[in-house]
């Protein structure tokens, strides 16, 4: 095969990779074994995401045509500088998140589970990647089912050491099922006035048809069951407990792409498949993202404020920090949807090395970890809490982090728009953020009842934990102090979903 017919196949090759080696995992005995094999399927799907990026620098985009059955007949794989930046974000965390697998999984599921484990998170990592290449709206609906399913089952691996993890498991998938449900209901009513499933071929046909009832029906549906997927207020009701009682590893996994791919997968519905509709986006945008997106953000911060499970804390975090990423969606302009973009990467890493860090304390202290037993870990376990201050300082917008590039394109859109309300109330949900940061910061380098600093035993830092974790915080400052990569890549993204290029 030349290097030529390889760049051809990359598309097939980031979600056939994890997939084809999935049930391979589930029969392997050996856990290191299994974990071997996860870390080539991510790896080679980090490396595949890679050279796609590299392929729509330029801002052009390819197909992928699965059997070589051209659309709209057959599936199409579609690589563009949208999906490319999605998938290359998402294989990046997938693969940091499956080298810390290695040290948190064993210890919080039997050694047994492993090969399964290992075998679902295959699935998913496959199922989400499929979720972003592809341009057939049933084909999504497909790979949406293979993410769910498998992301239950490693939810539900957590009730090893919680039984929780077990409801939060069966939560998630029925929640989820009625946001699937949804959004097939909605392609079920578009393709009978269109004929169509392939979204290139619905964005051309869609048009003919705006001015139908059937055609609103439908776009309502599918938004419907994205914004329950996206875990948008006020259908994020699974999202608090999947990430809670998750083993450490699979919510870092999660919270750093599942999301992610729902949200994108909003954008190139509402910019894309119904770009010939422009009030439906139009309302859709002013009406419900932004007011939801709102709600979300100061829901999400105000019950982090007083939530004392940490695990539970940077969960309703997350909704918040999804309302970041609905509103510059929202804005519905181009620097909006780049701000976007830009906070699905940066946050992808935030979020992301934040559980990490939440599963290094874990298995230092072989217990789920709440703010009481968190206390003096700052002295005793200063290399991950490090690393966790500098994604903490991130998640609130200090200048040269990460989050502070997502903040600043976020107010200039918001500003560009002349939304100052909007612009001042997102300043004021950023300061609010400082307040739960600030409590697990007081925590951590806080004695516990009768201890002294002196007094406090130490605790074993394991550098299969922290490297991984310490590669997520150099990226936090890298992509803080030197942005433009990430930037740049945003706003092609953003360009061609408005159709700039």
């Amino acid at each position: 095969m030349t290097i030529v017919q390889v760049i051809a196949n990359l598309p097939a090759l980031v979600v056939v990779i994890p997939l084809l080696l999935s049930p391979i995992v589930a029969l392997t005995p050996v856990a290191g074994l299994a974990w071997v094999l996860a870390v080539l399927g991510t790896g080679g799907a980090l490396f595949c995401a890679v050279l796609l990026q590299g392929a729509v620098t330029g801002g052009a985009g390819f197909s992928y045509f699965l059997g070589n059955w051209p659309p709209p007949w057959g599936i199409e794989f579609v690589v563009d500088p949208v999906s490319a930046f999605t998938v290359l974000v998402m294989a990046a965390l997938a693969f940091v998140a499956t080298l810390f697998a290695r040290g948190a999984l064993p210890a919080e599921i039997a050694e047994g589970d492993a090969g399964k484990a290992y075998s679902a998170w295959l699935l998913a990592c496959g199922g989400l990647s499929g979720l972003v290449l592809t341009g057939d709206a049933f084909n999504l609906f497909v790979f949406l089912e293979i993410s769910a399913l498998s992301s239950v089952i490693l939810i539900a691996l957590g009730a090893g050491r919680d039984r929780r993890a077990l409801i939060a498991g069966y939560n998630y998938l029925i929640i989820g099922a009625v946001g699937a449900t949804f959004y097939v209901i909605g392609v079920g009513f578009i393709y009978a006035v269109t004929g169509s499933l392939n979204m290139a071929d619905l964005a051309v046909r869609i048009p003919e048809v705006a001015e139908t009832n059937v055609v609103r029906i439908g776009f309502g549906f599918m938004m419907a069951g994205l914004l329950v997927k996206a875990a948008i207020f006020p259908v994020h009701v699974w999202l608090p407990a999947a990430y809670a009682f998750a083993p450490s590893a699979v919510s870092a996994l999660l919270a750093a792409i599942a999301t992610k791919a729902s949200l994108y997968i909003i954008a190139r519905v509402m910019f894309g498949v119904f770009a010939g509709v422009p009030d439906l986006a139009a309302f859709t945008a002013e009406f419900i993202l932004i007011p939801l997106a709102l709600a979300g953000i100061f829901l999400g911060t105000i019950l982090a404020i007083y939530e004392n499970d940490i695990k539970k804390l940077l969960a309703f975090s997350s909704v918040a920090q999804i309302g970041y990423i609905a509103l510059g969606f929202g804005v519905a302009t181009t620097a909006g949807l780049a701000a976007g973009f830009v906070h699905i990467g940066n946050h992808a890493l935030i979020k992301g090395g934040l559980f990490l860090a939440v599963g290094c304390y874990a298995v230092a202290l072989g217990r789920r970890v709440n703010l009481g037993q968190m206390a003096g870990l700052g002295r005793r376990m200063p290399i991950t809490t490090t690393a966790f201050l500098i994604c903490g300082l991130s998640l609130i917008g200090l200048p040269l982090t990460a989050g502070f590039i997502s903040k600043l394109y976020l107010v200039r859109a918001l500003l560009e728009a002349e939304m100052i309300m909007v612009m001042l109330l997102v300043m004021g949900s950023s300061a609010l953020s400082v307040v739960y940061l600030w409590k697990i910061v007081e925590v951590l380098w806080t004695p516990g009842e009768g201890e002294t600093p002196v007094r406090q035993a130490p605790v074993r830092e394991t550098p299969a934990l922290y490297l991984p974790l310490w590669i997520i915080a150099i990226a936090n400052i890298w992509f803080g102090v030197a942005p433009a990569p990430l930037v740049d890549a945003a706003t092609r993204a953003a360009m061609y979903l408005t159709g700039g290029m």
